[in-house]
């Protein structure tokens, strides 16, 4: 874990979500982009018509990084220029596709955004857009619900579907825990029907455990026929600081598609910190 691309819309609502990056990075001794995507003006649409203007675009990237310089000094101080932290701005008709361009040219390892953002047409964080950065992103998304501020990560809830992605995603997350000293909860929420979730649980341990040296993992299979809450019930009994999960590809199975529609419910859940991977950065994380 090398660098953290953090995305701001400016609004309230993502005030949390930037002292929680800088902390985080803080932690992580990690390097951290704070930037803000904007679409460059033209008049009546075309670019031809703005040349008259020629130093419309300059002033606009100026008047930007002067406004994103006053957030950050807002919110924290001059403890932002440190030499590890970096600020840009974007500018980009599409917010994702700026946000994106952002994390390539970075090499970021994880995008940091706040789960809402303001009430503008223009604002990055709501909604589709967020679920749009989980499923496309190159590198894994850590999404921070409103009002949810930084603490130190003491306790990760991974859930599990006992699978080869799954391996290697845990295998990725503990880049982030170890420098935590994070306790990863590997948990797998079965039905009552699927009576050999024990077995799985026990295949699975010794699958990971020859991969993955971290230590530091406890292995629990809760069964309930209500998944979602099942595991929203865990999440506040350990006392869970965040919770990660794996957005699968579309291969047709029904199992896949039902972890689908539980990651788009933790999104609405909003209460503690989503770590969400995504089955393809497996082959564009590491560039």
């Amino acid at each position: 874990m090398k660098t953290i691309v953090y995305a701001t819309d400016y609004s309230k609502n993502s005030v949390e979500a930037l002292k929680y990056a800088y902390y985080l990075n803080t932690q992580l001794g990690t390097r951290l982009v704070i930037m803000h995507v904007f679409d460059y003006p033209t008049v009546l649409g075309t670019k031809a018509l703005s040349e008259p203007f020629p130093n419309l675009e300059k002033d606009n990237f100026k008047m930007h990084r002067g406004k994103l310089e006053e957030f950050c000094t807002e919110h924290l101080g001059n403890d932002w220029k440190e030499s590890n932290i970096h600020l840009e701005i974007k500018e980009n008709k599409s917010v994702i596709k700026g946000i994106f361009s952002s994390a390539a040219e970075w090499h970021a390892d994880l995008i940091l955004i706040g789960m809402k953002g303001g009430s503008g047409i223009r604002e990055i964080i709501v909604g589709s857009t967020t679920k749009q950065l989980i499923e496309k992103a190159p590198c894994p998304v850590l999404a921070i619900p409103t009002k949810v501020g930084y603490r130190q990560i003491k306790t990760i809830v991974y859930a599990t579907d006992f699978e080869e992605e799954d391996i290697r995603t845990i295998n990725q997350l503990v880049e982030i825990a170890e420098p935590l000293q994070a306790k990863i909860h590997i948990t797998h929420i079965s039905t009552q029907d699927e009576y050999k979730g024990d077995m799985q649980m026990e295949w699975f341990k010794d699958a990971l455990k020859e991969k993955v040296s971290y230590k530091n993992m406890i292995f629990k299979l809760v069964l309930s026929d209500d998944i979602f809450n099942a595991l929203r019930i865990y999440l506040g009994d350990v006392g869970a600081d965040m919770v990660v999960m794996l957005e699968r590809e579309k291969k047709g199975f029904t199992k896949k598609w039902f972890h689908k529609d539980i990651v788009k419910k933790m999104e609405s859940y909003g209460k503690i910190p989503l770590l969400s991977f995504n089955e393809f950065n497996h082959q564009t994380l590491y560039y």
